[in-house]
């Protein structure tokens, strides 16, 4: 049954021909994925996309962070990857911070900061401000550990912000 399990994989650009018919300006977000940074735990989650990553599960979030008094520091990192003659590599990323208090199931973060940072990322930038050390060093040894040769690949501003 753990064979038949679908590994969990950061999407790529999509070889699709695009049309100009039904669906034209549409975001295609088939490029982007997320990355939960938990402590000091990165993992890949596909559920991010949706706002139903395992951390983010039977959570009610506010906008008011005095409603989480008790809330841990948690991250989404969205990360587009891109694909050259050479192959992919990471193209941009950005960090998005929440507040998780599973206990109380009450959550903080602000959704217009989570689609304007998502956003940033598909446009090929890294914004990374707010992460720790070790919350920058948990998500490069996932993004090596996940494909390293994207990362061998990936621009060295990255390497450098997570340096």
């Amino acid at each position: 049954m753990e064979a038949d399990k679908k590994k969990l994989a950061l999407n790529i650009v999509s070889s699709k021909v695009n049309h100009k018919g039904f669906g034209a300006g549409a975001i295609d977000l088939s490029n982007i994925s997320g990355i939960i940074i938990d402590g000091d735990e990165a993992y890949l989650d596909e559920g991010t996309l949706h706002a139903k990553s395992k951390i983010e599960k039977g959570i009610k979030f506010s906008t008011n962070k005095e409603d989480v008094p008790n809330g841990r520091k948690a991250w989404i990192i969205w990360v587009a990857v891109d694909r050259t003659e050479e192959g992919a590599y990471y193209a941009g990323m950005s960090a998005c911070e929440m507040l998780i208090d599973t206990e109380a199931r009450r959550g903080w973060k602000i959704l217009a900061e989570h689609v304007n940072k998502m956003d940033g990322a598909m446009k090929r930038k890294f914004i990374l401000d707010g992460l720790s050390d070790s919350e920058r060093a948990a998500l490069k040894k996932q993004l090596i550990a996940h494909n390293e040769e994207w990362w061998n690949r990936s621009d060295q501003a990255l390497k450098d912000a997570l340096s």
